[in-house]
């Protein structure tokens, strides 16, 4: 199964769009989000709108969380983890949230096989004993050029998209 990571779209609304229709266009049926969505309206009038899967994300240091989990509430394949996030698919342990800090954190635990995290903008990959901690970089285009990753759970394969090259 292949999942996007997203991270700080900060309201950038044709790079989120843009992202959305290559995500649609490649059958990815599972977004995670790694904070940093901001204004509520953007996951209400331009998220939801255009994707029909499962929305997965946590809050980051921008925008108003009770706000976003009231809106997210209308929407029944949104699920809000709040600080950190954890889900499991085909038997990969994956948890995420938006701080570098929380994320090493959960990578020493040792319970997950990733960990994707935010805030930083800039994309990275490390690995902390046998769990990959990853950084999708920032969707907006804010300090860096703007990317999403897309991790695929069969082949355990991780692609960074640079939004301008697709």
């Amino acid at each position: 199964m292949k999942i996007a990571i997203l991270s700080d779209s900060h309201d950038n609304i044709p790079n989120i769009e843009k992202a959305l229709d290559w995500i649609n266009q490649a059958g990815i049926s599972l977004i995670i989000h790694c904070g940093d969505l901001a204004a509520p309206a953007v996951l209400s009038k331009v998220i939801m709108p255009k994707f029909s899967g499962e929305f997965h994300f946590v809050h980051g240091n921008v925008g108003d969380p009770e706000l976003l989990e009231k809106v997210a509430k209308d929407f029944p394949n949104v699920t809000v983890h709040g600080e950190v996030g954890q889900i499991e698919l085909d038997n990969r342990k994956i948890a995420f949230t938006h701080f570098p800090e929380k994320a090493l954190e959960l990578a020493k635990k040792g319970t997950f096989n990733l960990v994707f995290y935010g805030h930083t903008h800039k994309p990275w990959e490390e690995k902390i004993d046998d769990c990959r901690m990853v950084n999708p970089g920032t969707l907006a285009g804010m300090f860096y050029k703007a990317t999403f990753a897309v991790y695929d759970t069969t082949s355990d394969k991780l692609e960074l998209k640079i939004l301008e090259r697709l």
